[in-house]
């Protein structure tokens, strides 16, 4: 690393903080090669001990990746290792590329952020706020407040909730009833699905993780004119060289997709399905739906660290950009909750306002995660871009690997 310019940016960052009156961020001392090395043997041990089939660990400073290994199995069972360009589920980290693709219909002008969703999905019109069920299980309800703005819906404080079990209560019991993510519909469906089911509150008034970018994903068709597929391959995919992220493998790249893992009896890793992602899906999951690679994802990261562009090729304007890691929490809504300490969030990213509280991350850091345990950060401050890649569903030790992370790196 350039040693002149991390020295430049510590002072720059440490003179801002001093002028605002605000706590000076931590530091990564510029990524000396003991701490990659000691990122290397944790996440290496982790496979070692039986808990990771696998995993693939990719960290980048200043636009040059310092960090990029793979280690154990992508097929456990058939002893068939995992290589830097095996392909996973990425899931939840689906969620930063949809909301990027709106972002470039924002820029064309197509939208305004407090525009009504109804505006341009007609079936949110007039959508009611659920105040609990009666003696035979009807909803009862008030009118909304307001009309849920796509703002909130790029920000989860539209008044949507997940399906069962990310989501509890009679709302999202309603959305499993008539299945709102069921893959055999197109998104067209689903939010026709959504619009028959009260809100589960008032726009604007909570944080809740939601179905809401799978809604964006429809948004995206409807002022595109185009598949969700179709635009993403076109606006981002391949203006980046994100050669191997789509909405499913293709039979040359079945060979190269990690299977799926779960603890088992006794901890030993269980491969209880390998997931509906070898042919392209009917549900083009905005919320959930991509395959993707570390090295595909650490080119959408770089276009976002260098506000909105790559190699010459611009995806978003700066403005968007800044607005998608900026904080767009409603005053009423204070943060994202005790299971995120020390994050607010932006439009389809989280994004760090306490380092202490949120693991030493550095403030204006922003990330996310998907429920197969894949993980990113993209750190402005120091310029470091993290990615780990793995497909265990024990979520929480899948937290506590990126708290590992985390602190390698910058305690």
């Amino acid at each position: 690393m350039n040693n002149k310019r991390f020295l430049s940016r510590r002072f720059c960052a440490l003179l801002i903080a001093t002028c605002l009156g605000a706590s000076a961020p931590s530091f990564a001392d510029d990524l000396d090669p003991r701490r990659l090395e000691a990122v290397s043997a944790a996440m290496k041990s982790a496979v070692d001990e039986g808990k990771l089939a696998g995993i693939v660990t990719l960290v980048a400073q200043d636009g040059e990746i310092e960090l990029f290994e793979a280690y154990g199995h992508r097929d456990l069972e058939n002893q068939q290792p995992l290589h830097k360009d095996s392909i996973f589920r990425i899931y939840s980290m689906t969620k930063p590329i949809a909301g990027t693709a709106l972002m470039i219909l924002w820029d064309e002008g197509k939208f305004k952020l407090d525009d009504p969703v109804a505006k341009y999905i007609p079936e949110f019109e007039g959508l009611q706020v659920a105040e609990g069920v009666d003696e035979k299980g009807n909803f009862e309800t008030v009118p909304a407040d307001h009309p849920m703005t796509i703002r909130e819906l790029m920000s989860h404080t539209g008044g949507l909730v997940y399906t069962p079990p990310l989501s509890r209560g009679p709302v999202a019991e309603a959305y499993g009833k008539v299945g709102v993510l069921d893959p055999s519909s197109t998104l067209k469906e689903m939010v026709g699905k959504l619009g028959n089911i009260p809100l589960d509150y008032q726009p604007g008034s909570k944080w809740v993780y939601s179905v809401s970018v799978d809604v964006q994903g429809h948004l995206v068709e409807v002022l595109s004119g185009k598949p969700l597929d179709v635009f993403m391959q076109e606006r981002i995919f391949k203006p980046l060289g994100m050669k191997d992220t789509a909405f499913f493998v293709s039979a040359d790249k079945a060979d190269r997709l990690s299977r799926a893992y779960a603890p088992g009896e006794g901890g030993k890793l269980m491969s209880p399905e390998n997931g509906p992602f070898l042919q392209k899906p009917k549900l083009l999951s905005g919320g959930g739906g991509l395959t993707s690679t570390a090295a595909d994802y650490f080119r959408f990261a770089q276009m976002h660290l260098n506000n909105g562009e790559l190699d010459g090729v611009r995806i978003l304007s700066k403005q968007a950009a800044k607005l998608m890691r900026s904080n767009q929490l409603p005053e009423e809504v204070e943060n994202i909750g005790p299971f995120y300490p020390g994050n607010d969030f932006g439009l389809d990213f989280a994004v760090v306002t306490d380092s202490d509280a949120a693991g030493g991350l550095p403030e204006g850091t922003f990330w996310w995660w998907g429920i197969a345990g894949t993980w990113f950060w993209i750190d402005p401050v120091e310029d470091i871009i993290f990615i780990g890649m793995i497909q265990n569903r024990d979520l929480m030790y899948a937290r506590q690997l990126q708290a590992k992370a985390k602190s390698i790196i910058y305690q």
